[in-house]
């Protein structure tokens, strides 16, 4: 090598550099790549991403691969700068080689390739296969022997490198996936697929209608009052129970009115006949569950009991529904009539508006795991019912209680806290 020309060691060296480079770059760039987009490419038949997949699969042959060839063309990059500095600059050469080739490397071949390999994984990664698919084959016995001796050591200290790595994506990260997607998947639809996620943790009594607000039919009601009730009615199908909605009989759709009147006569007979079996759903179900039931019992709506059996109220496929996709237009000026904004940012609300409701309107965050309604919030922090009008604060909101009648409260009045208020103040009651 003292006989070889100036120009060939630096030709030789810049070589080096550049192949260090391709290492360096093909490692970070392999590491970033993601996987689930490497799978839905491998699914189109992209050829870069079939290759790229072959060498994750055992990323301990990769990595040995990639640093068996960084580390030579490096040493051998260090003994032609040395050769290279003694002859310019004699023994002390050595050290001005040392201190040279190491800003060199630093950043022509680790820190600026990697850099473009980070910013831009797949634009690397995929032509770098073409070479180091074949490189890996020629080299695969002088790489199995090493890796060989460091899955020894990894194995004793209790790692196993024949374990591949769990692909699997947990509810949260896939929520997070999801939320983080704002440039490929347009708002409404990222908030549906958030929605869906959350099915798991809501359960039917969550979102059903209590069984106080429960719109059926008591068969043994007179004529005219039943012919009323089918004549107002605003919903498509409707309990029919027998004095109490705990001996419900069946569920009539109204798109068999006419088979139920004979003349301008109801026929309770007739009535009974056309009624569907009562479908009852046990509380606490959760909603992605009942939502396959339904699919499979071929039914929309079902009655919510307890463990003894009493009704404690009535969930339509459409109310689980619009868990994923939103309110529907009727429940949205339905809602609108029993929550009133005010310009202070507080909100005067019907007792028995759903929780969830109102921090879907309102953007709000009032806890949810206990009560279900506004007025059941305010109880269960007043620990007591109100005699009058009175005051409590619960995670950083005042609820004020403006009107009550005699057995729950009718109205209230909800007004966020600043920030510097405690978020659990002591209930104020008058």
């Amino acid at each position: 090598m003292n006989e070889t020309s100036l120009g060939l060691l630096f030709a030789a060296l810049a070589l080096l550099i550049l192949i260090s480079a391709f290492f360096s770059s093909s490692e970070t760039s392999m590491m970033s790549l993601n996987r689930y987009r490497l799978k839905h490419l491998k699914g189109t038949g992209h050829r870069g991403a079939r290759r790229a997949i072959s060498l994750l699969q055992r990323p301990d042959r990769l990595i040995g691969l990639i640093l068996i060839g960084n580390n030579l063309v490096n040493i051998l990059a260090s003994a032609i700068a040395t050769v290279i500095a003694i002859r310019l600059f004699g023994d002390a050469g050595i050290a001005i080689a040392t201190l040279a080739l190491t800003l060199v490397i630093l950043i022509f071949a680790e820190i600026t390739p990697k850099t473009i390999a980070a910013l831009h994984p797949e634009r690397v990664a995929f032509p770098a296969s073409i070479i180091l698919v074949p490189l890996l084959k020629v080299l695969m016995p002088l790489v199995l022997s090493i890796n060989w001796l460091t899955n020894g050591i990894l194995k004793l200290m209790g790692f196993s490198p024949d374990r591949a790595g769990d692909d699997a994506v947990s509810q949260e990260e896939l929520r997070t996936i999801v939320t983080e997607s704002a440039s490929m998947i347009p708002s409404r639809h990222r908030r549906m697929l958030v929605n869906i996620l959350d099915l798991e943790q809501m359960t039917v009594n969550d979102i059903m209608a209590p069984r106080n607000e429960i719109y059926g039919i008591d068969i043994g009601a007179p004529d005219e009052a039943i012919m009323r009730q089918l004549k107002n009615s605003e919903h498509t199908r409707l309990p029919i129970y027998r004095d109490d909605i705990n001996q419900t009989e069946g569920v009539f759709h109204m798109r068999n009115l006419s088979q139920v009147l004979d003349g301008a006569q109801l026929s309770r007979s007739r009535l009974l006949e056309a009624a569907d079996a009562p479908y009852f759903i046990p509380e606490n179900t959760p909603l992605n569950t009942q939502l396959l039931h339904f699919q499979r019992q071929k039914k929309r709506l079902g009655m919510v009991v307890d463990e003894y059996g009493d009704i404690l109220g009535l969930v339509a496929l459409e109310d689980i529904l619009e868990e994923i996709v939103g309110e529907f237009t009727s429940n949205l000026v339905e809602e609108n009539e029993e929550i009133t904004r005010h310009p202070d940012g507080s909100t005067t609300c019907s007792g028995t508006v759903s929780i969830r409701d109102l921090n879907r309107q309102r953007q709000w965050d009032l806890p949810t795991d206990g009560p279900k309604t506004v007025s059941g919030l305010a109880l269960e922090a007043l620990e007591a019912f109100p005699s009058a009008p009175a005051c409590v604060r619960i995670e950083g909101y005042q609820l004020d209680i403006e009107d009550i009648a005699k057995t729950h409260i009718s109205r209230l009045r909800v007004t966020p806290l600043d920030a510097g208020l405690s978020a659990l103040d002591t209930p104020a009651r008058s």
